[in-house]
């Protein structure tokens, strides 16, 4: 409110920090942050998947001191042989252990994951933020994800591990590229719906930054939907990585991964047919273990409880 006589000056640094502390939503007690994590452990099936997840994580950084062989060496004297105690899963086509091969080929599920969820946010989450906040940015940006959207996923994927070459970490960069326009317009959509709130408002106001504006204001109120759907593209990936190496894209020898352990077995289907089941139950329970936890926590982050409330 101006006083008659006082000429209006432009506020200072001190002043639009000060501005724009007012102007941004109040930080929550702990409480508030506590309450989801209370939610997340009292829903049973959250908690059991997040406990899987855990010893899945812990199998893999362990692997090569829980494995009971080296996963690589071969014993050709012992071939195709049924689960034992000497060898727990049995041993493939050319000797070698299915139970330490499963255990060290968690590490590259895990790996892959890691790889190309990184990949897809990166692409991604950033520039959806910004293009939810900067109207004429989504313009251009906006146009390229659709044209992304509009090749079907495989076949994008494919042309850029022919044109990469394959490996687990090429496949992983093409499955990337393949999510982050998902990513993108779950991004975008989270920042426009806060971009209009008044907090937003004020903060323009005060002359915040495109940059400090996404990352320090739109960014946690987005965070949440993001969250939640990177857990699920977590299956998604898992799935992704077991076909491109089942169809020899994706790891290559003589690494191991669950795709390429069902690539082997079923080489052999009709010598030993239940080689197929052990690596085909872990990927099972490993996508339901990432869903189950990603549903657990978007009620929890929605404030529904463990009781769908």
């Amino acid at each position: 409110m101006s006083v008659p006589g006082v000429p209006l000056t432009a506020a200072g640094p001190e002043e639009t920090a000060g501005l724009e502390t007012l102007a941004a939503p109040p930080r929550g007690r702990r409480r508030v942050v506590s309450r989801p994590l209370r939610e997340l452990t009292a829903n049973r099936g959250a908690a059991v998947s997040l406990a899987f997840l855990v010893l899945l994580t812990l199998a893999a950084v362990f692997a090569p001191l829980i494995a009971p062989y080296d996963p690589d060496v071969q014993n050709l004297r012992a071939t195709l042989e049924g689960p034992s105690g000497t060898h727990l899963l049995g041993t493939d086509a050319f000797g070698r252990d299915l139970f330490s091969r499963l255990l060290v080929a968690s590490r590259v599920t895990l790996v892959a994951v890691v790889e190309a969820l990184l990949v897809a946010i990166v692409l991604g989450v950033p520039a959806g933020l910004l293009c939810g906040v900067v109207p004429w940015l989504d313009k251009i940006i906006a146009r390229i994800a659709d044209a992304l959207l509009a090749v079907p996923p495989i076949v994008l994927a494919l042309a850029v591990v022919g044109v990469l070459g394959p490996g687990l970490t090429n496949a992983m960069i093409a499955l990337g590229i393949v999510m982050a326009p998902s990513l993108f317009r779950l991004a975008r959509s989270s920042a426009a719906s806060a971009s209009r709130e008044l907090y937003i408002e004020a903060c323009r106001s005060v002359g915040c930054s495109g940059w400090r504006l996404v990352w320090r204001h739109v960014l946690p109120n987005a965070g949440s939907p993001l969250l939640v759907q990177t857990t699920f593209f977590a299956g998604v990936v898992i799935l992704a990585e077991a076909s491109l190496s089942f169809l020899g894209l994706g790891v290559q020898t003589p690494d191991s991964s669950w795709g390429s352990m069902l690539r082997d077995a079923f080489d052999v289907i009709f010598e030993a047919p239940g080689f197929l089941v052990a690596p085909a139950v872990m990927i099972a329970l490993t996508i339901l273990a990432f869903a189950g936890f990603g549903d657990g926590l978007r009620d929890a982050l929605e404030g529904r409880g463990s009781d769908g409330r």
